[in-house]
This record gives C-alpha cells, structure tokens and sequence, in this order.
C-alpha cells in the first residue's frame, strides 16, 4: 500500500544568460577596481622593490651614491658653455646688454658673470669646491631670474610658429633657472659623488670623506667579522 505524498513544487530552472556571462579571460570590472586600490598598488610596488632589492644584492645604496655625477655634469657644463659662449662674443658684447638693461657698472658685471660662469661651472663639473662655487653661481640665477626671466612667466619652451626657416620660439621664463638651482642645491646638501676632484683630494690629503652620501654609505656597510685570529 503506497503512503500518499503531497506534489512538491517545480524547480525553477534558470537558464544562463549569455550576455550578462562575463569573459573568463577578461578580469571583471570589480576585479579592475580593486586593481587600482592603493593597498593593491602599493603591495604590486613593493613586491617590485624587494625584487629589485634582491637582484640587486642590496647594493643600491652603493649605487645610489653615483646620483649626483649626471648632475654635476649637466649643470656644470651649462655654465660652462653659457660663459665660454658669452667670452667667445668679446668681453665688451654682454656688458653692453647689461648697459641697455640698465644695469649699474656693466662692464664689472658682465665680466664677473662670465668668470662665475666659466670658473664654478668647471669646479662643479670636476666636482671641486662645490658648496663655495654653489654660492656666485645661484646669485647669477637669481639675479638672472628676477630681472630678465620672471616676466615671462615659468615656461623656458615657447613655441610660437613654425616658418620655412625653422621653430620660432618666445622669450623664455625662469623654468631653466630653478632647475640649476634645484641642481645646485642637491650637490650642496648631497654631496658630489665617488667620482669628484674634491673627493680625490680629500683621500689624498688622508682625510675621511665629507661627502654626505659616501658617509651615509658608509655608515650603512655590514661590518665584515675578521676571519684571523684575535
């Protein structure tokens, strides 16, 4: 004898729908924003890091002591180049633009722009008495920045038309003059380098370095334990 059961209800059968189905080689769009979360940036940065650290055998900070030398060689030869342009033109063309300008005793400022130019660009090129030569070299930028450049604004590129003879350009702003001093300043505070006369010298002379990166280096060098006996 069959016990009598009550008729269960139908399953609803949903059927899949193709166009709401996402691409399973294609991440989702929550996947996506999760992507550019900064927890999710920065472990993806920090796992480059210490990859890189790694390969590296953690010897950036030995490597990161050569930063300032590009530096010093752009910044050095600028001024060496503006000032050997301006001697090349005669001692007596740049003082007479200092005179239309307006400027007081002319011909000792255009001789002593040309001398700070062409002497501290060298010393920082070598990289030999920086933080002296830092100090006429920065008043020529500024003096510079403030009496010709500020008036037109912070732009050095300003491309006005192109003509058959080639890119006209505006008068430049003070951009160029900040970036030297940025320059400037990042030698004076850091330090020249490995690779500087003044550096030479200084173990010449058998004193310690006074290099503020060397130190740091230095200072964050493993003491290696002597294998002799004590």
């Amino acid at each position: 004898m069959r016990r009598w059961r009550s008729p269960q209800p139908a399953r609803e059968t949903v059927l899949p729908n193709r166009a709401n189905q996402e691409d399973p080689g294609r991440p989702s769009a929550c996947a996506a924003s999760r992507l550019w979360q900064p927890e999710t940036l920065t472990m993806v940065t920090d796992g480059w890091i210490g990859r890189a650290w790694q390969d590296s055998g953690g010897h950036w900070p030995a490597l990161a002591r050569w930063a300032p030398l590009p530096i010093r060689l752009i910044v050095g030869y600028g001024f060496l180049e503006h000032g050997l342009a301006k001697a090349a033109r005669g001692l007596d063309a740049f003082p007479s633009i200092l005179h239309a300008m307006g400027v007081p005793l002319p011909y000792l400022m255009g001789v002593l722009t040309i001398a700070v130019e062409i002497v501290g660009g060298f010393c920082v090129l070598i990289g030999a008495l920086v933080p002296l030569a830092s100090l006429p070299m920065a008043t020529v930028l500024l003096t510079a920045m403030f009496t010709v450049h500020w008036q037109f604004g912070f732009s050095s590129i300003k491309l006005q038309a192109i003509t058959p003879a080639g890119a006209q350009f505006g008068p430049p702003g003070f951009e160029t003059d900040l970036l030297y001093l940025a320059g400037l300043a990042s030698l004076v505070l850091g330090g020249s380098g490995p690779l500087s006369a003044g550096r030479f010298l200084t173990r010449a002379l058998g004193r310690s370095p006074s290099d503020p990166a060397a130190r740091a280096a230095r200072d964050e060098r493993p003491d290696i334990p002597s294998m002799g006996p004590n």
